[in-house]
């Protein structure tokens, strides 16, 4: 059996006087997929937020292997390098081309020399149908391309794990395809994978593990088999039940 990668134990974060997320615990095995799914305000972007320490919590431990996730830790940045986030909204420096972009961080941030950095960088470009817009500049992309050229600088900096928060919410239904099709062939390579999204053909067919988060508590959770075809909970069925349309036809 795989590596567990990523531990989560009891984990709680407020704002204010709001508990967003109460008492989550979560294990992920190295190759793994998870696909966190939950209505809009359930805490889902929070969570994958906590998991970067992009948000402090108020309770509970994250560890990645054997580092602490903390704002405390000293070795926080270093730590953040191992785990790669993709936002909704593509978080592209504008100023700069879709190279320029990618590369930045790797050599910036890691240390590695231009020449290195570039090499992977058109390699993976190339390998999401992007080679042709390496002098590209962000403005210049559709939605999709943004996105996919926001994939490849995740991957350029090697992480452990990948969080993906939302990345089709903001696309037009054509260029969701092409973003989500880079997703399963990251996982079909085995990438470890935390994915936040609300497309759930795509949630069926990517994960290995289905977590339903509700009310700040994970609900459910279990494979797509069982989520989707027998899920065991009220609030499941009823949050399935939004997703499935049936027009109501008269006979006279």
């Amino acid at each position: 059996m795989a590596e567990e990668i990523l531990s989560i134990s009891h984990l709680m974060k407020r704002f204010g006087d709001q508990t967003v997320l109460k008492d989550i615990s979560l294990g992920v095995r190295e190759g793994e997929v998870i696909v966190v799914i939950g209505p809009s305000g359930c805490g889902k972007s929070t969570f994958l937020r906590c998991i970067n320490a992009l948000e402090e919590i108020q309770g509970g431990e994250i560890r990645l292997k054997d580092a602490v996730i903390s704002r405390n830790n000293k070795n926080l940045a270093e730590i953040r390098q191992r785990i790669g986030m993709v936002f909704q909204n593509y978080e592209l420096f504008p100023h700069l081309n879709v190279l320029d972009n990618i590369i930045l961080a790797p050599t910036k941030v890691q240390g590695r020399t231009r020449e290195d950095a570039k090499k992977e960088a058109l390699a993976l470009l190339s390998r999401v149908g992007l080679s042709d817009k390496a002098e590209s500049f962000p403005r210049q992309l559709s939605g999709g391309q943004k996105q996919r050229v926001a994939i490849v600088r995740a991957l350029c900096m090697h992480p452990e794990i990948l969080l993906f928060d939302e990345v089709t919410a903001a696309l037009d239904p054509e260029m969701v395809r092409e973003v989500l099709d880079v997703i399963l062939g990251l996982a079909e390579q085995g990438r470890t994978m935390i994915i936040v999204t609300h497309e759930m053909q795509f949630a069926r067919a990517v994960a290995d593990r289905v977590i339903f988060l509700d009310e700040g508590v994970i609900k459910e959770e279990g494979t797509p088999e069982q989520f989707f075809d027998h899920p065991e909970t009220e609030r499941a069925k009823e949050f399935l039940r939004t997703f499935t349309f049936e027009r109501k036809r008269s006979h006279s």
